[in-house]
């Protein structure tokens, strides 16, 4: 139990010390094309691997310029974490691109369009008619 708590310490750090390297470290053109967001980072038992699930909002062809100079800068970013959390060996980085937030925001479009519909046809009834026949029960 007390591992776990440690990787979850050294996911944590990667997390915080990666997002300030990818603001201020990099000067890669490609890496500042769109937003960036670090979602999680998951660490290996033994702290050899290290995947970092990013979100980016853009376009399609900005969110693979911006992988691939995250992975060219890979090398770079790995230097900078050993000296800032001084690890004995830092784990190799692999960026992943995490689809969570546009596949959430794709089901809230359609439930917003699926109500709006049932409200077109009158599948939904009004709130104050509820309220009225709640009242009298």
């Amino acid at each position: 139990m007390a591992q776990s708590r440690r990787i979850e310490k050294v996911a944590a750090l990667i997390r915080r010390e990666l997002s300030e390297l990818i603001i201020n470290g990099i000067r890669d053109e490609r890496v500042h094309n769109g937003m960036i967001t670090i979602t999680s980072v998951e660490v290996s038992g033994d702290l050899q691997h290290c995947k970092v699930f990013i979100s980016i909002f853009g376009q399609e062809n900005q969110k693979e310029n911006v992988i691939e100079g995250l992975e060219a800068a890979s090398c770079y970013l790995k230097g900078e974490l050993g000296r800032r959390l001084k690890m004995r060996r830092t784990p190799e980085i692999k960026f992943h691109l995490d689809r969570g937030i546009e596949k959430g925001s794709t089901i809230l479009n359609l439930l917003s369009r699926l109500e709006e519909e049932r409200k077109e046809r009158g599948d939904i009834e009004s709130k104050e008619m509820n309220d009225s026949l709640n009242n009298n029960d």
